[in-house]
C-alpha cells in the first residue's frame, strides 16, 4: 500500500485460522492500521490480494465487506454521541434491514419481524457486555471505557465471522483494560469469532493472543506464539533500539 512516495506496507503476508486471536503489533507508524484499512475496504491496496472465505475481496467497498462478515472497531471512537447505547448497537444491524421503505413506514409484516429480531440480538449483546444500566443513556454521557464497550458491541451486532479490533484498550485504566480483555476472550470462546487485534498494550497481547505478527516500517519482521515473538531479536530491536538488545533479551517488549 503506497501513499505517493511512501510505502506504508510492503510484501506483508499472513493468514488467520478460524477461531483464533491474532495480534498485529509494532511501533507507532509501522503500518498496522493500514493493514486493517485494506482488509475492510477503506483503502484499496496497490498490489496483492486479500482472501476471505477463499474469495479475493480487494476492490469491494466497506459495506460489501461488512455484509460478508467482517466487522471492525476503530482506534478513535466512532459512535453517535447523542444517540443511546441501544440505538448505536441497532446501527450494527443495518445490513439485515431488507424490508424496504413501504413496510418500514407502516411498521408491519416483514419490517416488524426484522425489528423484533434485531432488538433480540442487541439485547443479547447488552447482556453479554454487561451494559444493562446504560442501555437508554446517550453515549456521549458515558465514561470512555463504556463507550469502547459500546463500539465493541456495535461490531458484534453485525454477527461477524471476523472481528477487527483496532487498539481496543487504548486510553483505558487497568480495570477497564481487564474487562475488555475478558470480553475479547469470551467472544472467541462463546461465539467462535475469529479476531484480529492491533494493540500497544503488550500485557494484553501476551495474555490473550494465540499468535502474534510484528510489523515495522511496513514489513513483517516476526511471527509466532507470543512467548517466541517477545524474545525475537528483531522485535526487541524495533521496540527498544539496537543499543538495548543485549540487556533486553528475554524480556517482554
Amino acid at each position: 500500500m503506497r501513499f505517493g512516495g511512501i510505502e506504508a506496507i510492503r510484501d506483508v503476508s499472513f493468514h488467520v485460522e478460524d477461531g483464533e486471536i491474532l495480534a498485529v503489533i509494532g511501533p507507532n507508524g509501522a503500518g498496522k492500521s493500514t493493514i486493517f484499512n485494506c482488509i475492510n475496504g477503506i483503502y484499496r491496496p496497490n498490489g496483492g490480494f486479500i482472501l476471505f472465505d477463499g474469495n479475493n475481496i480487494v476492490g469491494l467497498k466497506p459495506h460489501q465487506i461488512a455484509r460478508k462478515g467482517v466487522a471492525r472497531t476503530f482506534q478513535n471512537i466512532a459512535l453517535f454521541r447523542n444517540m443511546t447505547v441501544l440505538d448505536n448497537l441497532l446501527l450494527g444491524r443495518n445490513p439485515y434491514l431488507n424490508s424496504g421503505i413501504l413496510w418500514g413506514g407502516l411498521f408491519l409484516g416483514k419490517a416488524l419481524k426484522e425489528e423484533l429480531e434485531n432488538r433480540s440480538v442487541v439485547e443479547e449483546i447488552i447482556d453479554f457486555l454487561e451494559m444493562e444500566r446504560f442501555r437508554k443513556k446517550p453515549v456521549g454521557a458515558l465514561p470512555f471505557g463504556i463507550q469502547k464497550r459500546v463500539e465493541l458491541g456495535r461490531a458484534l451486532a453485525l454477527k461477524p465471522k471476523v472481528l477487527l479490533l483496532d487498539e481496543p484498550v487504548s486510553g483505558m485504566n487497568v480495570e477497564e483494560t481487564e474487562d475488555i480483555a475478558r470480553f475479547i476472550v469470551d467472544i472467541k470462546e462463546e461465539f467462535g469469532i475469529t479476531i484480529l487485534i492491533v494493540e500497544h498494550d503488550m500485557g494484553v497481547v501476551m495474555d490473550i493472543s494465540d499468535r502474534v505478527i510484528v510489523i515495522n516500517f511496513g514489513v513483517k519482521i516476526a511471527e509466532g506464539i507470543p512467548q517466541e515473538v517477545a524474545r525475537h531479536s528483531s522485535v526487541i530491536k524495533a521496540y527498544l533500539g539496537e543499543g538495548e538488545k543485549t540487556s533486553a533479551t528475554g524480556t517482554t517488549p
